[in-house]
């Protein structure tokens, strides 16, 4: 059975007894708010928050893995862009496919966004030196993380991205006790 909850102006499908999430996002700016409550779920400590963040510091982060699925101009990068603004980054969030890896080191913590669309072979991964980035203290968002299947840790929380008219279809799936703990923060 299922319920509908309004949260951040958005219809949120909870599925009952499970691990796994729905929600229907209306359009790019409705991706960018899930973007900054996916940030907050990811907060060492969400309730003790300062409301205007300074850029260059961060918020401690819990750290997790999140592997970001969907086709082409899904939308990742777009969710990973209101994820950066809810940790207080107002640079350009651009899609690594080409850098493979954009880092963003604050002060007080580090994210990764990965996209792995280009890789031909999941060993390309370890030359990159994943081993650093993947430190249970940091924040990995993973494009195309089947890319670099067996190199890449599992995922925390999985987000399927689909696109649906002119908004998106995420599902979202928790994996590990870290993304049951993000999913709670999402949907209480």
């Amino acid at each position: 059975m299922a319920c509908l909850i309004n949260f951040l102006s958005f219809a949120v499908i909870l599925c009952a007894m499970t691990s796994e999430y729905q929600i229907q996002l209306e359009d790019e700016a409705a991706t960018l708010r899930f973007g900054a409550a996916l940030a907050r779920a990811t907060f060492f400590d969400p309730e003790n928050v300062p409301t205007e963040l300074i850029e260059g510091i961060g918020v401690p982060t819990i750290g997790g893995i999140i592997h970001l699925q969907g086709d082409l101009g899904a939308g990742k990068t777009t969710l990973t862009r209101g994820l950066m603004r809810g940790y207080g980054y107002r640079g350009a969030v651009k899609s690594p496919t080409y850098t493979i890896v954009e880092p963003y080191e604050f002060e007080r913590c580090c994210i990764y966004h990965f996209d792995l669309y280009r890789l031909l072979d999941p060993e390309e991964v370890e030359y990159l030196g994943a081993d650093d980035y993947f430190n249970r203290a940091n924040l990995c968002l993973i494009e195309w993380a089947e890319n670099g299947a067996g190199i890449v840790p599992a995922a925390d929380l999985k987000i399927e991205i689909e696109s649906a008219g002119t908004g998106r279809l995420l599902k979202c799936q928790s994996l590990t006790d870290k993304g049951a703990t993000i999913a709670k923060r999402l949907w209480p």
